[in-house]
């Protein structure tokens, strides 16, 4: 897993604009279920915006089932009808950028439920990941830097080995408004990150040891700051 995987946050308003014409597109030309789009280059010129822009729309209409990508085929408009993909985009348009708050909330509750998972299906690559990340956030931490990236890394690996793919898709939608907050809201202080060490490792264990139960608490222990920041 590569951390820039996971940092490709885009502008909300920019993405919303791209979301409402592509919806425009899918009137004009009349497209159905089945119909492909135009290819991602055609999109970024005519909108004139960077085709990783296209590229974050389009994932995030796949994640609500208005769109379905094909590899070595393109995006195609779901087969869900025109007046439910016209509605599901109105209300996505309609959605205002989260707050921190509920991003964390939702975390919080998402996370303890995926440790759980984790600690019953993870795999010998899953494990892997994990102990790569808690490295990564370990010597960030003891060289004094910023390690909120590396933090959300090992997250985001535990989320991979829950095996639940609605879940994990979840967590790499939220995580970036996350990693852009957590340093404004002062979340993740020098001397807390030295106890998040201790706290990784013991969730990595219980996973590791297929124990769930250990697991989830070790994790609900973790976000004690986190419940406190959301509870205060």
């Amino acid at each position: 897993m590569k951390l820039e995987t996971f940092l490709k946050t885009e502008d909300y308003d920019l993405q919303k604009d791209i979301i409402s014409k592509i919806n425009d597109v899918i009137i004009y030309k009349n497209l159905e279920s089945g119909d492909r789009l135009p290819s991602e280059r055609t999109l970024a010129e005519k909108f004139e915006v960077s085709r990783s822009s296209i590229r974050a729309a389009i994932q995030k209409l796949e994640f609500y089932g208005v769109l379905k990508s094909i590899p070595q085929s393109g995006t195609y408009i779901a087969n869900i009808g025109v007046v439910a993909i016209n509605g599901i985009i109105k209300n996505l348009l309609r959605l205002d950028s989260p707050d921190f708050k509920s991003l964390v909330q939702t975390r919080i509750l998402l996370e303890l439920k995926i440790t759980g998972l984790a600690a019953v299906n993870r795999t010998d690559a899953d494990l892997k990941d994990m102990e790569a990340a808690l490295q990564a956030y370990k010597d960030k931490v003891l060289n004094k830097e910023d390690a909120v990236q590396e933090d959300l890394l090992f997250h985001l690996a535990i989320a991979k080995a829950g095996g639940n793919t609605t879940m994990n898709s979840i967590m790499l939608m939220i995580t970036p408004e996350i990693i852009m907050n957590f340093e404004k809201y002062h979340i993740c202080d020098e001397g807390l990150s030295q106890n998040v060490i201790n706290e990784h490792q013991a969730v990595f264990d219980a996973i590791k040891n297929k124990d769930s139960k250990l697991a989830q608490e070790k994790m609900k222990e973790h976000f004690k700051v986190l419940y406190e920041y959301c509870n205060h």
